[in-house]
């Protein structure tokens, strides 16, 4: 049963408040005795000397001890690598993913154990079943499994679609032409009866819709945000310029700081390094107002660069049926008015075979080969840009980073540790989401194998981007901005940043939240650590920190840029760049999913043709001069791949109706201390004001990065929404 709070009653002082918000399984399936604390919360060297024992027991119970199969009552919290992605077993060498983590090729951060035995085919993968282990207390609330997130992702999983893939006769056949693709919302598709004793229609009415024929039933999507503002915006580049500032990954575009552009990869391997976006190019797209060296030392010139990322990934790619990928550079000059401009693209495909390098320059043009050229490269760079953002911004960053957090939390810091209860609502359910993710979208032929441009790669070049770009210290939102030259230190200046771009809503909107968040955990630290040296002094917490760098994130533990902890000032900094990232950085990359790519031509998420440039037949150069448009829609995801990732952008970007966001309710902890109660309505009543900040810079004119003639405005960083999805709305931790 779930004991949610105990309180006794009949003291002279008052009740004594105890909560458990838990599940209490029979003695005969887990025999270990319970420990529950009062709300009252106390340092290790403060613990009452009464309880000083069961903290320790409680967290050695925690710990468990590295071995056998997890069972559903358990509540152990240890370590894996990633070595459950594959299905050997089931789907042979087809199945075959590499284990990451645990070495220095393909570095990872760690995940739950679950202990079930290994592969049958592959001794080095985890085999897979119906039931994923997590934590008994990290699974769903009963109104979040019962009316949302377990059963509406589970149901369009499991039953919405394996529907649409029994109706498909040719799965790379794609969309013949627009109206087929605007039929979606106004006509739907028709999916053969789907089995309802899991009452699939009242899980998900958004998209399965009942139809009087009862040997069917509709998938009818419903129309995005962005479409229903202006239906031909996808088809502007302005639009495509904004949506890297306002869009759904804000986190890839950067300043150019060196010319000319060049490779860091090996050219033995990958052919000349340098870029063919020259000076001269440049310097005619922006029509001769100013040099390219004028434009950098102006900051003027900025870059989505998915060049070296992707180039190594190329001709392994390009084997697989049906995908496409390049490597690509896309450059954008900043205007006099505020808005990015795209100047051209950059499309690379390294030696292959006999083949030598090909590289290629597309601008944006008045004539029509030219014109068409240019959108095909926008949907090659929009694939990488939805690749990128779904593997790196949004799972790598925040689901597959923070679950190292929460298992050391657990193992770690005591329930009546402050930071614990600090930390608890920022760690709700992402370790029950991630399991789901783990079982069947991240999974060998899941969605996103199938759906996006990586395809079999695509953990694996999540692996690569950890490798690569990731660090503790710049997912702090003020230094991941700087470090891509779109702030710089200015303390004159609010918050101490000044913008490169001065309209950024992503960036003007996340440093308020940012300040907010900061404010909030400098109080309650300094509150429990009023004296520098109780952190030191502080075994959990220093255990906590070590177990977090040294084994939840072991791959990267000898890099020098890890926090050191020695002072509250350290312990405010590493707890802010944390719940940053489960609650802004999350909803910035999350709840706008289905708003900006469900009309998948804005966001296609895979490109199935190769440029018409590129080594072309004079049959196939031909056929593109006469049918441009049909080439674009081949490009296009197909029929099964599109509706398929809608399908599952429709549930990522819904909000539960028990969603908690931050500052909306006070934990019964907080509440307990009357500086902390205080110091939380403060808290509370700044993300209120900032609700009023938001709306304020979408109404006006001179924003045009968020506000404009059928410009969705900007509000993934509101912290407050109904249910459903809404494209706002901040919630405490990752839960969907």
């Amino acid at each position: 049963m779930y004991v949610k709070n105990i309180v006794i009653d009949g003291f002279p002082h008052g009740k004594v408040n105890v909560t458990c918000n838990s599940w209490v399984h029979s003695k005969f399936d887990n025999p270990q005795h319970r420990i529950f604390f009062t709300n009252k919360s106390y340092l290790p060297s403060k613990t009452p000397s009464g309880v000083k024992k069961l903290r320790e027991r409680e967290l050695v119970m925690l710990r468990g001890d590295g071995f056998g199969e997890r069972k559903q009552f358990e509540r152990i919290y240890d370590y894996e690598v990633y070595n459950d992605i594959g299905d050997p077993d089931d789907k042979g060498d087809d199945g075959i993913r590499p284990v990451l983590g645990g070495n220095k090729e393909l570095p990872y951060p760690r995940r739950c154990r679950t202990g079930r035995p290994r592969s049958k085919k592959d001794p080095l993968s985890e085999s897979r079943s119906t039931f994923v282990y997590v934590p008994r207390d990290e699974a769903f609330s009963e109104v979040k499994s019962l009316t949302f997130s377990g059963n509406t992702v589970h149901s369009v999983l499991h039953a919405v679609v394996p529907a649409l893939e029994s109706i498909v006769t040719d799965p790379n056949l794609g969309f013949s032409h627009f109206p087929a693709i605007d039929s979606l919302f106004n006509v739907g598709v028709d999916l053969p009866r789907i089995n309802n004793k899991i009452g699939l229609m009242n899980i998900v009415p958004r998209l399965i819709k009942a139809v009087s024929d009862t040997q069917k039933d509709v998938l009818l999507f419903e129309t995005p945000a962005l479409l229903q503002r202006d239906k031909f915006s996808w088809f502007r580049d302005v639009e495509f310029a904004r949506q890297t500032l306002a869009g759904l990954n804000p986190y890839s575009i950067r300043l150019v700081t060196e010319w000319p552009l060049k490779s860091k990869l090996d050219p033995a391997v990958y052919g000349p390094p340098e870029s063919a976006i020259t000076k001269e190019l440049i310097e005619k797209e922006i029509g001769g107002i100013m040099t390219v060296e004028e434009a950098i030392q102006q900051k003027k010139l900025f870059i989505l660069d998915y060049h070296d990322l992707l180039l190594p990934y190329v001709n392994k790619v390009n084997e697989l049926k049906g995908k496409v990928v390049y490597g690509s550079r896309s450059l954008f000059f900043l205007t006099s008015d505020g808005t990015l401009r795209p100047l051209a693209i950059e499309l690379t495909r390294p030696p292959v075979d006999d083949k030598p390098q090909w590289k290629e320059v597309y601008c944006p043009t008045w004539h029509a080969t030219g014109d068409w050229l240019w959108k095909l490269a926008k949907a090659h760079v929009l694939s990488h840009d939805s690749g990128y953002h779904q593997l790196v911004s949004h799972w790598l960053r925040t689901h597959c980073c923070t679950e190292p957090y929460i298992i050391a939390t657990n193992r770690q810091l005591s329930a009546m540790h402050p930071i614990y209860r600090l930390l608890h609502p920022h760690f709700r359910y992402t370790m029950e989401i991630n399991a789901l993710a783990r079982e069947a979208l991240i999974n060998a032929n899941g969605i996103i194998e199938s759906s996006f441009f990586p395809g079999k790669y695509a953990c694996e070049l999540s692996s690569v981007a950890y490798k690569v770009e990731w660090r503790f210290d710049q997912e702090a939102l003020p230094a991941n901005l700087i470090s891509r030259g779109l702030a710089v230190e200015d303390p004159s200046a609010p918050y101490g940043l000044k913008l490169t771009i001065e309209d950024f809503p992503f960036a003007n909107d996340g440093l308020v939240l940012w300040d907010i968040l900061k404010q909030w955990v400098t109080d309650y630290v300094n509150h429990y650590y009023p004296e520098t040296n109780l952190i030191e002094s502080d075994k959990e917490i220093q255990a906590w920190w070590s177990e977090i760098k040294n084994v939840g994130h072991g791959d990267k533990k000898d890099e020098p840029w890890w926090p050191e902890l020695k002072t509250p000032k350290d312990l405010i900094g590493i707890i802010t760049t944390i719940i940053w990232v489960t609650s802004g950085h999350h909803a910035a990359v999350n709840f706008g999913q289905y708003s900006f790519a469900g009309y998948f031509p804005n966001r296609p998420t895979i490109a199935r043709s190769k440029m018409p440039t590129e080594d072309p037949t004079p049959e196939e150069w031909q056929c593109f001069l006469n049918k441009p448009e049909e080439a674009l829609l081949k490009c296009f995801p197909s029929q099964i791949q599109a509706t398929k990732v809608m399908a599952i952008l429709d549930v990522l970007s819904n909000h539960s109706p028990d969603e908690e966001y931050i500052g909306e309710k006070m934990e019964p902890y907080w509440a307990e201390d009357p500086v902390i109660n205080a110091a939380f309505e403060v808290f509370s009543g700044k993300l209120k004001e900032l609700e009023g900040i938001i709306d304020g810079r979408n109404a006006d004119p001179n924003l045009m990065n968020r506000n404009g003639a059928g410009v969705v405005p900007y509000e993934l960083l509101k912290p407050f929404s109904g249910p459903g999805v809404t494209g706002k709305g901040v919630p405490y931790s990752i839960s969907i």
